[in-house]
């Protein structure tokens, strides 16, 4: 006989008034199983769900809800059960199991169940209750964890990244998206989810966990789902909210550090240097820089890297550390990326500014000391001695003159340094200090140097020492006016028709300290002199004759090389 049935029966037997409903005592009740936690308990009028065995007092069975593979289901104290069972389950928690012992007049009385039990019949009961609910039952939450720092909840409209494991309210599992290995992903609040759900996410962190009980009205009511949630049955989900945002988020900023002098932001179009560590919501570590020790170096607002980073590096300072958290629509959409970005995940950027430039940058000069009376400046060709420190804008230590026991020597516009520091050598007077910010196109390019990374900015620190006036390209010694009109007369100082290199070395020296011209300034003159002379000794006999002197600027008309 089906419960309905049963139901059905007592129903005309309460019309007859068959039966004697008799003292509550007279149901024998043992609770041989009692759980250590009892939320609730059941009362009149409250919709249980249980199992049960029935036999009579010999063991032998008349009915079992195990048999026919569906749980019974009904409201407790309305008169839909035999008054032994409404009084029995009276009390009871989900997964407390009772013995109850019913008398025949809280039974089927004198009549019995044709064919099924007989009159007068004490009956014995084995239940195990499953589930109770009201009609006047909210949704529980309980919030099991919650991250320190919550910006934002969960509102309807939202799209959520959650975990979850389902059960029944006596913990039978019927769903997991822990063993689908992969977070449910769906929209709040439209329709998508059961209403007891669309509820439970409101208000969630990214990171809180929460218990959601849904009593059945809010969750699949009556039919229940598939084989595996019964008719009336209230859920449990065990939910981890791992991130979420909605269509219309654009990107969040958090200013985490903002030097105090920040005299220049990135714009659209600036070449950035910057390290990063890359997270999802939920604090997975999904990239980083800086387990590859080099930069990410890119230009900024031209498409190359996703939109919400385009965005989020926009109006950086230079040694800024910020927060960029970029909704999915500006990321990787719902396809992600890899295996180790899922689809639809806001992605966090924990980003350091290293350094930036724009290709159409020059050298920024910044005069730190000028000695008073200052009349003259360096100029190209002009050979120098300074100190300098070298360093990448974030303080990064390079290269020093000071750990040398001389200062750099240097002639300008020699191609002898990089351009920025050239330029930024030139117009500066003995004793001047500045500091030289240098581009990277004026640097050491896309490439780098030996200790010196690829794209990077430099900062120098430049201090000149002394300088001397130099000659003109391609030049090794210039008269100060015209040159003796017999030179070779002149330089032939024993008259013997030749000039061998110490007799030339002479007659320049002296020219030098009579004021009459100047080598091109160098640490080394002799090497300038013997340069000379071996320029002029064509046929690298030893002496110079007086078919092979030349002066540099008859040389230039002829185009054949250069000289005096």
């Amino acid at each position: 006989m089906s419960p309905g049935s049963l139901v059905l029966l007592l129903s005309i037997l309460g019309a007859l008034g068959l039966g004697d409903p008799g003292p509550l005592e007279d149901v024998v009740i043992d609770r041989y199983y009692i759980p250590k936690i009892c939320l609730r308990e059941v009362q009149m009028g409250d919709f249980i769900r249980y199992h049960y065995n029935g036999t009579f007092k010999d063991g032998k069975k008349f009915d079992s809800s195990y048999d026919r593979g569906a749980t019974v289901a009904g409201v407790v104290g309305v008169g839909r059960l035999i008054t032994g069972m409404d009084r029995g389950l009276q009390g009871m928690c989900v997964n407390e199991r009772r013995h109850l012992i019913v008398p025949p007049h809280l039974g089927y009385g004198s009549i019995g169940v044709a064919g099924l039990i007989p009159p007068d019949a004490t009956l014995y009961f084995d239940v195990i209750m499953l589930d109770i609910w009201n009609k006047d039952d909210k949704l529980q939450i309980t919030t099991l964890s919650k991250p320190e720092h919550c910006n934002r909840t969960v509102e309807n409209s939202d799209f959520v990244r959650y975990h979850y494991n389902g059960t029944l309210l006596d913990g039978t599992p019927f769903d997991s998206s822990y063993s689908k290995d992969s977070t449910y992903d769906t929209y709040v609040g439209t329709g998508w989810l059961i209403k007891g759900m669309d509820q439970g996410l409101l208000g969630m962190c990214a990171g809180e966990k929460r218990s959601i009980i849904i009593p059945p009205f809010l969750a699949y009511g009556e039919k229940g789902y598939g084989t595996v949630i019964p008719p009336q049955a209230s859920l449990v989900f065990s939910v981890l909210l791992v991130d979420f945002h909605n269509p219309k988020d654009g990107v969040f900023l958090e200013h985490l550090e903002v030097p105090a002098s920040c005299k220049r932001r990135a714009v659209t179009g600036d070449f950035v240097r910057y390290h990063y560590n890359g997270t999802l919501m939920d604090g997975t570590l999904f990239d980083s820089s800086y387990s590859r020790n080099h930069t990410y170096n890119t230009y900024i607002g031209k498409g190359y890297i996703i939109p919400g980073m385009d965005q989020g590096l926009q109006g950086v300072c230079m040694g800024e550390r910020r927060r960029v958290v970029v909704p999915p629509h500006l990321a990787y959409g719902e396809n992600g990326a890899g295996n180790k970005i899922p689809g639809s995940a806001v992605l966090i950027f924990d980003v350091h500014i290293i350094d930036f430039h724009n290709p159409a940058d020059t050298v920024e000069i910044e005069t730190v000391y000028r000695p008073e009376g200052c009349n003259i400046t360096t100029r190209d060709r002009d050979f120098i001695r300074y100190h300098y420190n070298c360093s990448l804008l974030d303080g990064t230590k390079l290269f020093s003159s000071h750990d040398y026991e001389k200062p750099q020597e240097v002639t300008l516009g020699a191609n002898k340094v990089i351009e920025g520091l050239n330029s930024g050598l030139l117009n500066m007077c003995a004793g001047e200090r500045r500091v030289l910010i240098i581009p990277p196109h004026l640097g050491h390019g896309e490439s780098g140097a030996r200790g010196v990374p690829g794209s990077a900015v430099l900062r120098f620190e430049v201090e000149l020492i002394s300088m001397e006036e130099g000659v003109p390209e391609g030049y090794l010694f210039i008269w100060h006016g015209d040159p003796p009109a017999n030179l070779y007369e002149q330089m032939d100082l024993n008259k013997d028709g030749e000039i061998p290199a110490d007799e030339f070395s002479t007659f320049i020296k002296t020219q030098v300290a009579e004021g009459k011209g100047r080598l091109m300034p160098s640490s080394d003159p002799e090497k300038v002199i013997a340069d000379m002379f071996r320029n002029q000794d064509r046929n690298q006999d030893g002496k110079i004759t007086s078919e092979e002197l030349k002066l540099k600027s008859d040389e230039d008309q002829e185009k054949i090389h250069e000289e005096l």
